[in-house]
């Protein structure tokens, strides 16, 4: 009667035997952080990345308001009327 063979708890097992503890000789153990520290970094670091975001838009938005304005100035003087004196009564006119 043949048995089962062996199942992968076996390989864990007798790669467990033949590799080196690496973690017994580590000098320090490594650094764990809170998850209240997790999301307390998380949500400044979210902070930081919507002001930088607000202060790009409202720069960029005042780029566009000057531009707009300086274009509105030229196409208002060229589309305004000019007064014209007539010379019969010395008055001006459109």
């Amino acid at each position: 009667m043949r048995g089962r063979p062996p199942g992968p708890e076996i390989a864990l097992f007798a790669a467990e035997l033949f590799l080196p503890d690496v973690y017994a000789e580590m000098p320090m153990p490594p650094i764990l952080l809170s998850p209240l520290l997790k999301w307390s970094l998380a949500a400044l670091g979210g902070a930081m990345v919507v002001h930088w975001v607000v202060k790009e838009a409202r720069r960029i938005n005042e780029e566009l308001d000057q531009a707009k304005r300086v274009k509105a100035r030229i196409s208002d003087q060229e589309n305004r009327p000019t007064l014209r004196r007539d010379p019969r009564t010395g008055e001006y006119r459109l």
